[in-house]
């Protein structure tokens, strides 16, 4: 296991929530190894051809986050991740917040030329 891979109790609490194997005609390579590889990439921010051997084809890798973000299935598992959290008391909600004076936006993004 890697050193920012998924945690066994990490993965029992992740695993209800995703999606069926094998729903679009094959079988799917296991989620833990792809969802690994995806944290790994987001995690590092190299080039998803770059991923190391161990997380499987880097294209696999890449297809299942691209078909689930558009799917929506990131927010699902997010959404449903909390519910969890809630229920067991683990989020502080009074400690959640967003302080805008810290964002920076681009000069683009507020209308300049």
């Amino acid at each position: 296991m890697g050193r920012g891979d998924l945690t066994n109790a990490n993965w029992v609490r992740l695993e209800p929530h995703l999606p069926a194997s094998g729903q679009r005609g094959g079988r799917w390579n296991d989620h833990h190894k792809v969802i690994n590889g995806i944290l790994f990439r987001v995690r590092t921010g190299i080039p998803w051809r770059d991923l190391p051997e161990r997380f499987g084809s880097w294209k696999t890798i890449y297809e299942r986050h691209r078909r689930w973000s558009a799917e929506g299935t990131w927010d699902r598992i997010l959404r449903a991740l909390q519910a969890d959290a809630d229920l067991a008391c683990r989020i502080d909600w009074s400690m959640v917040g967003v302080d805008s004076t810290s964002s920076r936006a681009h000069q683009h993004a507020a209308g300049a030329r």
